[in-house]
Parts: C-alpha cells; sequence; structure tokens
C-alpha cells in the first residue's frame, strides 16, 4: 500500500462516515507496521491530480450547505437547538481537519517519514473526533449536515497548496490553534447547560489537539531550520500574505506552550514588543 496514494484517495471520499472510517483504518495499520508508511521514493514522489480529481477535492456531502463565516449564526449552547448547531459547528471542523491532514499526507513530497506518520496520526484522531461529536449530536436529534457552515479551513488549506512552509504556519498552528483558546470557553458554557458529555469530548480533543498544534509547529520550524529562514520573522509575512486571521485574545497560554509556542512567539500574539 502507498500510504500517500491512500491518504488521497480517502480525501476523495465524500461520505464523510466513510471518510473517517476509512482515515481511521488507515492510521491503524501504519501503527500495526510502520513498514506501511512511505518509501525513499514514494516520499519523492510528486503526485498530481487528475482534472475529475482536482474537482472533486476535497470530498464531502452535499450538506452542510457551505456559506460565508458571516452568514453563520451565533450558537448559544442554552437551548436544544442553540446547542445543537454548535456541536455541529464543531463536528464540521473536525470533518474538515481530516481533510487538512490527509492533504498533507498526499500533496507533499520529499519529507522524512516521520512527517507523513505524524499526518496520519493526526488524520486517524480528528477521524475519532468527528465520530465521537457526530454520534452525540445524534443522541440530541439532529445530524451532521443538518445546519449550515463556512469553509474558512479548506480555504486556507487551497491557498496555501504549493507552500508547505505556509501551509505549516497557517493551518495547524494558527486556524487549528485557536481551538486552543476557544475550547475551555465552550467548556464552560456547556458544564452551565448540563451537557457533560458533550465536556467530555471537548475533553479528548483538546488533549488530542495539542499534539496536532505541537506537530504544526515542529513540520514548520524544522522547514524554517533547514531553509535557512528565520520562523519569527516569517510567521507575519505569511499571515500578511495568505490574509490569515490575526489571532485575538484571550489565549490558552498554558496549552499553546505544551503545543510547542515559544514566550516570543506568543508575546507577538499579544501584541507585545
Amino acid at each position: 500500500m502507498n500510504c500517500r496514494h491512500e491518504a488521497m484517495a480517502v480525501l476523495l471520499e465524500a461520505d464523510p462516515i466513510a471518510k473517517a472510517a476509512r482515515a481511521a483504518a488507515l492510521w491503524d495499520a501504519v501503527q500495526a507496521d510502520a513498514a506501511l508508511l512511505p518509501d525513499e521514493a514514494q516520499r519523492a514522489e510528486a503526485i498530481t491530480l487528475t482534472p475529475d480529481q482536482e474537482a472533486a477535492m476535497p470530498g464531502r456531502p452535499e450538506r452542510p450547505r457551505l456559506v460565508s463565516a458571516t452568514q453563520v449564526p451565533a450558537r448559544s449552547p442554552f437551548t436544544p437547538e442553540g446547542r445543537a448547531a454548535l456541536l455541529h459547528a464543531i463536528c464540521h471542523i473536525e470533518f474538515n481537519a481530516i481533510n487538512l491532514a490527509l492533504d498533507a499526507v498526499w500533496r507533499f513530497a520529499d519529507m522524512p517519514s516521520a512527517f507523513y506518520r505524524d499526518w496520519l496520526q493526526v488524520a486517524g484522531e480528528e477521524a475519532l473526533h468527528f465520530t465521537l461529536l457526530r454520534t452525540h449530536l445524534e443522541s440530541l436529534g439532529s445530524r451532521y449536515g443538518d445546519f449550515d457552515a463556512h469553509d474558512g479551513l479548506w480555504t486556507m488549506c487551497h491557498k496555501t497548496r504549493h507552500d508547505i512552509v505556509a501551509r505549516m504556519a497557517l493551518v495547524p498552528r494558527t486556524l487549528e490553534a485557536r481551538g486552543l483558546d476557544a475550547t475551555p470557553l465552550i467548556q464552560d458554557k456547556l458544564t452551565r447547560a448540563g451537557d457533560l458529555r458533550a465536556v467530555e469530548i471537548l475533553d479528548i480533543i483538546l488533549r488530542d489537539e495539542v499534539g496536532h498544534v505541537r506537530i504544526g509547529n515542529h513540520w514548520f520550524h524544522h522547514l524554517c531550520q533547514a531553509r535557512q529562514l528565520d520562523a519569527f520573522t516569517l510567521y507575519p509575512e505569511l499571515v500578511q500574505r495568505y490574509e490569515a486571521p490575526r489571532m485575538r485574545p484571550p489565549f490558552n497560554e498554558a496549552a499553546r506552550k505544551a503545543a510547542g509556542f515559544t514566550d516570543a512567539e506568543l508575546a507577538f500574539l499579544l501584541g507585545e514588543d
């Protein structure tokens, strides 16, 4: 099995339940047999999409309907519909996160074997998160696809498709890192709303997402070092070049430090000199 080709095939899978199952199975297979990781020739291969594959990328269902972020209404957990909408939004983030990890595996050639293992792990764990949230959402009488959603994560993934340094800087350690800050605040609201199962699921997600952001941080700094780039000065340049959102406080500093952010990087986020 060529893991990079398989990752692309799973990325093209449109059914969300099948995608999650296939991503989890791919990670399970690699954990069971490290020899399944790409060999030297497979790592070096530049994989090209056919026009049909390009048009179908990423595979996703007809619903949820995708709208601009400004059209997605605020979601309060203190009504049944508001709580379902909030959990649906998080579920959609986790579905997109499967796609982001799989895209890193197939798209970027000539990386160390550990790079592919890391992102296959992320894909498998994001698949678990999506499945936990989807199942809980169904217990509340809703299904994934019932509410509108936005496509900000995949939009940045597409923007950075030709620049692995920008991808590592702006997807895991910028957009996905926002979850480290937001999750405790959401958990507090869900606790007050009485949804302790959702709080438990978010505990799992927060634990794993620290690791995912750490992976993004590791490979961003690895690439900068290999290319003799100054990671600290490059980051704001990439934010401006790719029009990434500037992060705003409050920040979960403990989680961000655990995920590999330096004191200088946290000071930059806080607007300090």
